[in-house]
């Protein structure tokens, strides 16, 4: 993590405890081993294959999710700060509050990327339009029924 703070940035102390705690229920595979590399956004059509490694335990959950063409893709920016309440985007010149932003850098670092599926192998999405680094873990993976690809069954809104 990079402690270093941009002038007109904010930082605060973090609560003593947490509220609650998460599964990690796989790793992304990506290209990307230092955040530099990382593109801003992903890119779903010319990006690169990227692969969503779900954990062996959780590999029944997989079932029907081949016939949905677009994913959202939720993870956990493990290297983000958490302390930063105004930042300051290399691209403005005036700061802004964390939750008017899409930094990674938030109290807590979830990120969501909607992705092209382009295959299943077993208990492994092969998707494009990911934006983490190499080895990010995985907080939930969920059909984007927003995407016109096909009628959705109410039975899939429990």
């Amino acid at each position: 993590m990079d402690d270093a703070i941009r002038p007109g940035e904010t930082s605060i102390a973090l609560p003593a405890a947490y509220d609650a705690s998460i599964y990690f229920i796989g790793r992304i595979r990506t290209p990307w081993h230092e955040r530099g590399q990382c593109p801003r956004q992903g890119d779903r059509d010319a990006g690169p294959e990227c692969r969503i490694e779900i954990d062996p335990r959780w590999q029944a959950a997989l079932a029907g999710i081949a016939r949905y063409k677009e994913l959202q893709i939720l993870y956990w920016m493990n290297f983000a700060r958490r302390d930063l309440v105004l930042q300051m985007p290399r691209s403005r010149a005036e700061p802004s509050g964390t939750f008017a932003l899409r930094s990674p850098a938030r109290p807590n670092p979830i990120a969501s990327s909607l992705v092209a599926l382009l295959g299943v192998e077993t208990n492994v999405l092969i998707v494009r339009g990911l934006d983490c680094l190499d080895n990010t873990p995985l907080v939930d993976v969920k059909p984007n029924y927003a995407a016109p690809f096909g009628s959705v069954d109410s039975a899939d809104h429990t």
